[in-house]
Order: structure tokens, then sequence, then C-alpha cells
């Protein structure tokens, strides 16, 4: 790791690394010979753009494979709206080479720079721009390494030979929104599928979706600050409404292609492809409710499709990464629900318990299977927040758990593994950063020889973060607690909290590692107790503890941090009598209902790009949680947020990026609607230009000062004068003039002190 430049404050450093992921390395894949690791890192903590580098596993050498700067000779990239949008689905915030692909060997990458392609050879060092009609998308080589196959904005799919010996098209629109080999919209933002294209194991054929959003209603996303520009027209498939057609074809080399054939208006959403030499090309399908969902093997003769597997749920199914999948000889590899239980099943037996839940495979073996996992509904672990890579034989016998610093269950550790080498990536709650590790697998089996690290150029945080971890109540909520540095008890006192949520699906905030923590330390180096609690609905805890927030977000969600907040109180200094609330997306969204449905408990409240109305959001993600708004209108109401507007009795900052198409500006503007007819005084503040990432440095940098102002100056938050600890940020300004307390003032309490532990 690098220092700081001493002039930063921490949000600046913070939105300038992109919350420290500049210069740290990323996007691991192991040669299938296990020769050679290939990853991308930047050149530095400050360089946003990434090089291709490969590690020796026998030498433990790094070498830069391709340097985006010499390929475009020193040019900037320009990047076409398309690839944009993608960006903006996968969070991508950095720049030069995103992401690439490699042949089977792992001696070739493919990859997009500005819209081009270029391929890479990872044995000899040469790089190579080969003839594409860009601008393209997502290039991904063929096994045998003859040719690379990619999309591009005119929604063509295209081959061009490896050796530039030509470039040709395989499928293009037969209409005017038809999109050949790329994800469509849901498959991105919801599903966590970014593909849209397979390669046969034999190179010969490929599988390829065919999109066509001519049914999706259209929005407009325009730039009020540039009225002179013409809006974005985006094709938004708002829940109740309808989604793209998605279809899957084979295609071969020359031409030939062969409709592939399932139940689609029963099962419309394609969750997962896998094709590989284990068996038979596997397909997960979902019915629109998510409640059912098919694995289907795929006859490549005929394009007829049988059920290989079948599971219903009364809640809904979840889409995991690497399952389905095969092993070498045949098995079935998932994950399931079953029972209560996440689980790994392989064959037709589930060999893990009721201790683990499983979160996705990583990799599969002829011996082993490497899948991702946390503490599940029996878990005995003192502390939450551990997610570990195991390693299980076939049979279930045999487990192991692998970590670059030997401590798996008090870390938050990935991985991934081929050819007999494992890339372990680690990060603790003591240490900033991440250590990375490449180890190989030893004769005896599940034992690991560590083979070189992998440096990390990303900058050292200028703040250090002291999360305190604890199952909060009787719920046990999995809770981080953070106090302002050097903090005193009998000096300071009780201190006005700040409760730090995301709350929802697929957000999990309290984690075994540092760098994740360090936003909710900074509020606290500002004179706030801050509590981060998961309560029911966010991952990481068992199928039942996801699933109970099922046709009630307004509900668990909001309950939980309500216990989680009066629990913790037991034990640390929090005055109830000074609780203010903040969040961005989901977490914007309890932010706001908090204030809205329980002003006993939460005093100010900041809701960034928050969700007010349901029926705004997304099918995939929407319908899955609350339904089909047409079946249950009540329930689209009893969560949505307009309907509280006439409640709002204390502070609440709406903020929101107007160039969001994610989560649309329409939600902010309607709940601001509602509360200025209700007579409710509020505070909008709109980022013009921004999208749901905030990627904007200069933006970034400034809000964290912003929202501190806002809880502390005038609301009746500050911390008492006299605390040391403080680390004010100066914001031009502030305060405006005529600002006064709304805020009720502090009541000192007198509470015993709380028992010793590390980090108090």
């Amino acid at each position: 790791m690098t220092s700081h430049t001493p002039a930063d404050t921490f949000p600046r450093q913070y939105a300038r690394t992109l919350r420290y992921t500049v210069g740290a390395p990323r996007s691991f894949s192991v040669a299938p010979d296990g020769s050679r690791v290939v990853f991308l890192r930047s050149g530095s903590g400050r360089d946003r753009a990434n090089l291709l580098w490969t590690l020796d596993t026998a030498t433990g050498e790094e070498r830069v494979a391709a340097d985006p700067a010499a390929l475009l000779g020193g040019g900037g990239e320009d990047l076409s709206p398309a690839e944009k949008a993608r960006r903006e689905r996968s969070r991508e915030g950095s720049a030069g080479i995103v992401g690439y692909a490699l042949d089977a060997s792992g001696a070739l990458a493919a990859f997009a720079l500005s819209g081009r392609l270029f391929t890479a050879d990872l044995g000899t060092g040469a790089t190579a721009e080969l003839p594409a009609e860009g601008p393209l998308l997502d290039p991904r080589p063929a096994p045998d390494g003859a040719h690379v196959a990619y999309a591009n904005a005119a929604g063509e799919l295209r081959l061009t030979r490896t050796d530039g010996g030509g470039d040709r098209v395989l499928a293009e629109p037969d209409g005017p929104n038809v999109t050949w080999g790329q994800a469509e919209f849901i498959a991105q933002e919801e599903m966590d599928r970014d593909r849209g294209f397979w390669w046969s194991p034999d190179s010969d054929r490929l599988l390829v979706e065919r999109a066509d959003d001519s049914p999706v209603r259209r929005w407009w996303i325009a730039d009020p600050a540039n009225p002179d520009r013409e809006p974005a027209e985006v094709a938004y498939p708002a829940a109740g409404g309808a989604n793209a057609e998605v279809g899957l074809w084979l295609l071969d080399l020359y031409g030939g292609r062969t409709e592939v054939v399932w139940d689609r208006e029963a099962y419309p959403y394609l969750g997962r492809v896998h094709w590989s030499k284990g068996g038979v090309p596997l397909l997960l399908v979902q019915t629109r409710d998510q409640r059912g969902q098919r694995i289907l093997g795929l006859d490549t003769a005929t394009g007829t499709t049988e059920v290989l597997h079948e599971e219903k749920d009364g809640a809904w199914l979840e889409l995991f990464q690497g399952a389905p999948a095969w092993t070498p000889d045949g098995k079935l590899v998932r994950i399931s629900d079953e029972g209560g239980v996440r689980a790994l099943v392989i064959g037709d037996r589930a060999v893990t318990g009721a201790d683990l839940h499983v979160r996705s495979v990583v990799a599969v073996t002829e011996r082993e299977v490497f899948f991702s996992a946390a503490g599940g509904a029996e878990e005995t672990d003192p502390e939450p927040g551990w997610i570990g890579v195991g390693r299980i034989s076939h049979d279930g016998t045999r487990l192991g758990w692998e970590s670059a610093n030997g401590r798996p269950f008090t870390s938050v550790t990935s991985a991934v593994h081929g050819g007999g080498i494992t890339v372990r990536a680690t990060a603790e709650p003591d240490l900033p950063g991440t250590l990375v590790t490449v180890a190989r697998d030893l004769p005896e089996g599940l034992a690991v020889d560590d083979v070189a690290t992998i440096a990390s150029y990303a900058e050292t945080p200028a703040i250090t973060a002291r999360p305190v971890f604890r199952f909060a109540g009787e719920r046990r909520i999995p809770s981080a607690v953070f106090l302002p540095t050097g903090y005193d008890r009998e000096r300071d006192g009780l201190l006005p909290v700040l409760m730090d949520p995301y709350g929802g699906p697929h957000g999990q905030r309290v984690l075994q590692a540092h760098n994740p923590h360090l936003n909710s330390q900074w509020f606290a180096d500002q004179g706030f107790a801050v509590v981060v609690a998961d309560g029911r609905g966010t991952p990481g805890r068992g199928p039942a503890w996801e699933k109970s927030i099922a046709f009630d977000f307004a509900g668990a969600t909001l309950d939980d941090q309500v216990e989680a907040l009066r629990a913790l109180a037991e034990e640390f200094p929090l005055d109830l009598d000074r609780v203010a609330v903040r969040g961005w997306s989901y977490g914007g969204y309890l932010s706001a209902l908090a204030v809205l449905r329980r002003p006993d408990v939460f005093h100010a409240a900041v809701a960034g790009a928050p969700v007010t109305d349901w029926e705004l959001y997304d099918t995939h993600y929407t319908e899955r949680y609350l339904g089909d708004p047409a079946e249950r209108p009540e329930v689209y109401a009893a969560n949505s947020l307009s309907g509280y507007a006439a409640g709002l009795e204390r502070p609440l900052m709406i903020i929101h990026g107007l160039a969001d198409d994610n989560v649309v500006a329409a939600h902010t503007l309607r709940l601001s609607s509602a509360l200025l007819a209700a007579g409710r005084p509020h505070t909008v503040l709109p980022l013009s230009g921004v999208t749901h990432m905030t990627p904007q440095a200069v933006v970034a940098d400034t809000l964290l000062p912003h929202l501190s102002y806002f809880f502390t100056r005038p609301r009746g938050l500050s911390p008492p004068s006299h605390t040391r600890f403080r680390r004010r940020v100066p914001l031009r300004g502030y305060p405006p003039a005529g600002m006064t307390s709304v805020m009720p003032k502090a009541r000192r309490r007198t509470l015993p002190p709380p028992p010793a532990r590390a980090g108090l």
C-alpha cells in the first residue's frame, strides 16, 4: 500500500481512490496448468487505469501483459453509451482494462479498450489489435484460441480470427430493438449475469442470447442543468410492466442456427447458463414471480431441453454465482434452500448443513468443490460478519478453508482456483486493504503451500476504522458499533447516534473487514456513535432470515433497526434522545421510512437515492419481494413512502442524482411533492449529471461533510463542545443564515461503563 497525500482529507481521498480500490489487484484468473495467475491492477493508488498483469507461479515474478496507455498511444478512452451503461450496471468506476477473458489454455487474453478489440499473448508478452466492428462489448476467445466472439453497440454478435485473418457477423438484429450476445437490463442489474453468449468446449458453436426490448416501456432521463441536450431514452421494465423478450440460440461458426426451446411463457427469466465438458449445457430458468425454477439440460442436436431438477419456494428462489455446474465426472452441482438451509448439493446429496450459509460456487475440480459461505442459522461464532471459502470433497467427508491470513472465521475471503493454484484475497478488521496470496495444493490434498503475495498499490486510508462487532437483541442482529477516535466515556458521556444501514436484500454491511467501515468511522470521528445493523432481509444468515421480509419491506427491516439500536444502548454510550439515520439506495428508503414511521426513535434522516414508490422500480427485484402490483396493490401502497408523507415531523434531506437510470429521480420528486402537499418542510439536494453510484470525485468529496453538517448543526445532534476527538471538515457557505434547531436538547443519562473490549 502507498501512503496518502498529507493535504488529503478523508472524504477527498475516499472519493479520489474509488473507496481505496484504485491500485488494488482484482479480477483474478488461473491458467488451467497452474503456470500463471492473471489479474488487473493500476500502476498506483492515484491512477484509475487498470493494466493487465501476470504472475509466474514458479518464480513469483509479476509482469505487465497489456498497458492501455501504450495500446492507445497515450490517447484517452472513448466509451460508447452502451459501454457506459454496462459499467453503471456493474458499478464499475475504474478505467483502462476493466475486464478480460481467457482461452482454455490460459495463454490468450482478449479485452476491449475504448471500444476496440485487443489480445495479449500471455506467454510471449505480445499484444495485438484485431479487426472488429466497434464499439464492441465483452470479447471472449474460443477455448482453442482461434477466434474471438464479441457483441457490439449495433446489436450484432461478430467473430474475428485471432491471426487477424478476418471479421464477420454471426447474428445481426432482425428488429429495431433487438440485440444478440448481450445480457438484457434485468440480467445485468438484478440477476448478476453480465454475459450474453457462451462458447462450446469444442470451440465449434456458441449459445447466444437474443433480446428484444420492444415491449418494455420507454422512460427519458433528462439533464435539467443542460436543457439543450436531448433526454436519454431508457427501456425500463418497471414492476408490473413488460420485460424484454429473451431467447437462446445455438449458432455454429458458419451461419447455422438452432433455437433453444423451453416453456418461456411459464419460465421467462434466463438466470444462468453453464457449458462445460462435464455434461450437456445447463440452463437455469425462473418463473416471473421467482417462486419456481428449473435446471434444464440442452440437447445441442435439436435445441430441445429436459428438466433435470425443479425447485419451488413459497417466498422466492435466489440465483447464485457458479451454480448450476457439472463436476468433471457428471454430477450436478447446485445451491438449494430445500429444508430451510442454504446448502451446497453435489449430485443428490447436500454436503453442507445448517451451520453454514452457502453463497456461491467458486470452482469445481475432479476431487473438490470450492464454495463461498458464512455462518448459517445454527452458527456458534461469537461475532458476525465472516465470509470464508471452503473446499469440500465430492462425498462431503473432507472440508477445509482457504484464507490468506490463516483466520478464516474472523475475516472476509474470496478466491479463485485452477490448475492446483488458489488465489486468496482476505480482508480483516484490523488491517486496511486486502491481502492477496497465491498458494499451491500439496499432493496430500487440502493443505496448501504459499507461492507468492500479489502486491497492492492502493493508498493507505487517512483514518483507521475500529468496528466492534455484536449480535444485538433477541434476534441476534449482526451489528457493528463505531466510537470516535480518542473517546473517553467518563469525560464525553453519551454520544448522539447515527444509524448507518443498507438494511435490505443483497446488501451486507457488517463484515469482518476494515475498508468497508471507513465511512462509518469518519462519521464517528465527527462525534457520533455509529451503528450498522444488518437486520432481516440482509444476506448471510439463512433463508428464513432473508425471506422474512416477503411482502413487507416496511415492517421487518425497520423493526430490526430499532431493536438493534435499543439492545446496543445497554452496552454502548448511545444517547437515544439524539438518533439520526442515513443511507443510500435501499438504505435511503429505510432512512426516510425511519423518520416517517418512527419519529419517536429517529430524529433526523438523510435519504440518498431512495426508492420511494416501488411501482417505479424494476420487475425482477420488486416483484420477487412484493409480488405483482396489479395483484397486490395494498402491498405496494403499504411499502411505499408517499402515503406516510403527512407524518413527517423530523428533519429529512433527500439526495438524488438526476442522471440515475436505476432508481430514477422521479422517486425523490414524487415524495417531495407529497411532503409539500402535506405541508411538511424537507430538504432536497439534486446532483446534476450524477448516476446511482455517484462516481464523480468532487461530488463524493463534498457529500460527507455536507451530511455531517446537516446532522450536527443546528439540529441538536452535536456532541459536547469539549470533545477533542472531533475532526470537523469545513464546508464553505455553512451554516446558512436563519437555520435554527428543531431537535430537543440532549439529556445526560448515566450508564455503567461497558465491559473492556478491544476497540472501545
